[in-house]
């Protein structure tokens, strides 16, 4: 784990839900039982299209629910790779999609942040029913302080509005929560708006190139743990 020395002690943490709590990538097993060999490429485009959206709609002060926009990137990515997808199978996608499952080491690492007596949100561009019935679908209600959604202020990350949402919630200082993501422009945003950030750099991605750098980084969610260990002394 690659680590940068925090200015201020954390007291509070804030997360990223989709691909840093729970797995979009898990949709691939269902789009290949529908499209067979297209699944990964499906999916991949689908996500793609899904930030895409997220980021014109909120430059141009179009707003749509993250759940809408959900939808409007799985078909134009099937129509982009020529996917003859039905209603049915597009509503079991979307249906799946409310239900994606965490990363394996997700929910121990965040009972261990819990009662190590962290004050836990998350923190994201998805909808409030989108949010919540993940977070009971995978049992962990008892988790979160705060369920934090784009839909508050009708525009999505990189906002700063967005991020401002942690803040207002925790009342603490900025620099005091720490936002973590598995996205790497989400991370580098939420440091330009003065978050201290770990990223969960799942893939071994490279640095994005934007002149910041989260303030740690880790592999799995787990390294959160050593990262905030670390802080404490």
């Amino acid at each position: 784990m690659i680590t940068q020395e925090a200015a201020s002690p954390i007291n509070a943490i804030a997360f990223d839900a989709y691909a840093t709590l729970f797995d979009v990538y898990c949709m691939e097993a269902l789009a290949e039982e529908y499209f067979p060999s297209q699944g990964k490429a499906l999916t991949i485009l689908w996500r793609q299209k899904q930030i895409e959206y997220t980021r014109i709609r909120t430059i141009s002060g179009q707003f749509k629910t993250f759940w809408e926009i959900t939808r409007d990137a799985l078909i134009f990515a099937t129509r982009s790779l020529d996917l003859p997808m039905n209603d049915s199978q597009r509503q079991h996608l979307m249906n799946q999609y409310a239900c994606l499952r965490p990363f394996p080491e997700n929910l121990a690492t965040l009972e261990t942040l819990k009662a190590m007596g962290y004050p836990l949100a998350i923190l994201s561009n998805g909808t409030h029913p989108m949010l919540d019935i993940a977070v009971k679908y995978n049992d962990m209600q008892h988790l979160f302080s705060h369920i934090l959604s784009a839909d508050s202020v009708q525009k999505f990350k990189t906002s700063p509005e967005l991020y401002q949402l942690a803040v207002d919630a925790f009342q603490v200082p900025k620099n005091e929560i720490l936002f973590v993501s598995a996205n790497a422009w989400d991370a580098c945003a939420a440091t330009w708006f003065g978050f201290t950030t770990f990223w969960v750099n799942r893939n071994q991605q490279p640095e994005e190139v934007l002149d910041i750098s989260p303030s740690a980084c880790g592999r799995e969610l787990s390294d959160v743990l050593s990262y905030v260990g670390g802080l404490r002394g």
